[in-house]
């Protein structure tokens, strides 16, 4: 068993993380996968399709279902559940999964820190953004853009957002020991702001969720 946590999200919600060590034919044994689920597994290669079934099992185990809904991909690409009001998400990185659901818009991303994110921080960081950085912190912070701004296009969920044009985080001093950000999307008519938290992982993992901002959400 590799859940490495399942967090409840206040008033209703979870976030699960799981560190895969097991074979696809683990999963395969006990997902029960559905045709058009294969169907989706089929076009996956090597360490993805590993990724993607560990992700359906944290979200079966999350769900506390007896039964397993079916996870499925609406016109966009993006993950629902069947027969559920929860909105979900899932990120990879590695060997860790990361899974979360509510009854709003949600996202989440985690990403293992590696240093060439530098060569691509002007594509998706704002001027504002980039003066909050600090060099002691440089590298952990800009993780923490890109995941809030990963968190927040799959929050959004229909594809076509610029990371420097739509998508904005509120600048922010970064903690090592975590903490909260705000960040919304707008684009066109749509405007959508988001509670944001970040976490370092295992000190080599940056853990980020998005909430629709309605009042009344938070992580305990």
């Amino acid at each position: 068993m590799a859940l490495t946590f399942h967090r409840k999200i206040q008033p209703e919600g979870e976030l699960g993380l799981w560190h895969i060590e097991e074979t696809e034919s683990y999963f395969l044994e006990r997902l029960g996968l559905r045709r058009r689920e294969y169907q989706q597994l089929e076009v996956l290669k090597g360490h993805r399709r590993l990724e993607w079934l560990a992700g359906r099992w944290l979200l079966h185990l999350m769900s506390g279902r007896k039964m397993r809904g079916n996870c499925l991909k609406d016109e966009f690409g993006k993950p629902y559940l069947s027969d559920s009001l929860y909105e979900i998400s899932i990120s990879h990185s590695r060997d860790q999964v990361a899974v979360l659901a509510a009854p709003c818009s949600v996202g989440v991303d985690i990403q293992k820190i590696i240093g060439k994110i530098e060569r691509i921080a002007h594509k998706f960081m704002r001027e504002p953004e980039m003066r909050s950085l600090r060099d002691a912190t440089r590298l952990e912070h800009l993780h923490v853009y890109w995941g809030a701004k990963e968190a927040l296009y799959k929050a959004y969920g229909r594809r076509s957002l610029d990371f420097k044009q739509h998508i904005f985080i509120d600048p922010f001093g970064y903690n090592p020991e975590g903490g909260v950000c705000t960040g919304h999307v707008s684009k066109g008519e749509y405007l959508q702001f988001f509670e944001v938290k970040y976490e370092l992982f295992e000190e080599e993992y940056i853990l980020v969720t998005a909430l629709e901002d309605t009042g009344d959400m938070r992580i305990v």
